[in-house]
């Protein structure tokens, strides 16, 4: 393990994963959590501060061409990388989930699970970083933006909560990587500015996966987040200064959306 400043890769052997505290770092870092109680599987981290732009860095950049966390090397396999949370999810559950206790055998499961996991990086995650860029990184507060990445992250976190109305979960009613690829991203949505108490069945599915022994490890990995749904309201409780930076963050993202007209509306 290392929380230092990383300038390569430091194992010979196993999984060695490079990533930070986001919803698309949990992605690896939980399945990693989940196969190592799962099968004894061990793995080594680096944390890579995106703030610094470390996996801008040309070691980083020949791993994973792209610039972004999270990035996975085999050393097992000749030191091969896999970039992209959900290219890591179906690498890793190919290679080392013989029992497909994270995974599936039949093909139309593998199909849906691919199906959910496509709609989470097309969708979701696209759409709500730009809710988080627009309500809370802008230099400027631009009210179309606001209300329309807050309104298409709601819904389409109303159709999760659609499909988990008669579901534990999404693929074959069992915890699966395609829950996993969602999960980082709602465990962060009252931060992105949407109401997880508006979406029962998702909170539930939320809650029920959060209390899984391997996810609160994984969420740890490289540090426990600040943003996670839990530990933002436990702010909003014990920081009045934060709880009203919040509060008038909440009235802008409303002005927004009664400025242009938004309604919620799901599909």
């Amino acid at each position: 393990m290392s929380d230092g400043k990383p300038t390569g890769l430091k194992a010979d052997k196993g999984i060695e994963l490079l990533t930070w505290g986001t919803p698309n770092g949990w992605k690896a870092s939980i399945i990693l959590e989940e196969l190592k109680e799962a099968y004894g599987k061990e793995y080594t981290w680096q944390g890579v501060n995106i703030s610094t732009n470390v996996q801008k860095e040309p070691w980083f950049t020949k791993l994973g061409p792209n610039g972004r966390i999270p990035v996975i090397v085999d050393h097992d396999q000749g030191g091969f990388a896999v970039q992209e949370g959900l290219a890591i999810l179906t690498y890793l559950t190919r290679h080392y989930d013989p029992e497909h206790k994270f995974s599936f055998k039949d093909p139309l499961d593998i199909s849906r699970a691919e199906q959910w996991m496509a709609w989470q990086h097309g969708g979701l995650g696209p759409m709500q970083g730009q809710a988080n860029h627009f309500n809370r990184f802008t230099k400027e507060r631009i009210a179309y933006g606001m209300q329309r990445y807050t309104g298409e992250t709601e819904r389409l976190v109303g159709i999760l909560d659609t499909h988990l109305a008669s579901t534990d979960y999404l693929v074959g009613n069992k915890f699966s990587i395609a829950d996993i690829s969602s999960f980082g991203w709602i465990h962060m949505l009252r931060f992105s500015g949407v109401d997880l108490d508006a979406f029962p069945h998702l909170k539930k599915w939320w809650e029920r996966i959060l209390a899984r022994p391997a996810v609160q490890k994984g969420l740890e990995v490289p540090s426990k987040s600040g943003f996670g749904n839990d530990t933002y309201l436990q702010k909003l409780k014990d920081d009045k200064e934060f709880a009203d930076k919040e509060g008038k963050l909440a009235e802008q993202v409303k002005a927004a959306k009664e400025q242009y007209g938004y309604k919620y509306s799901s599909p």
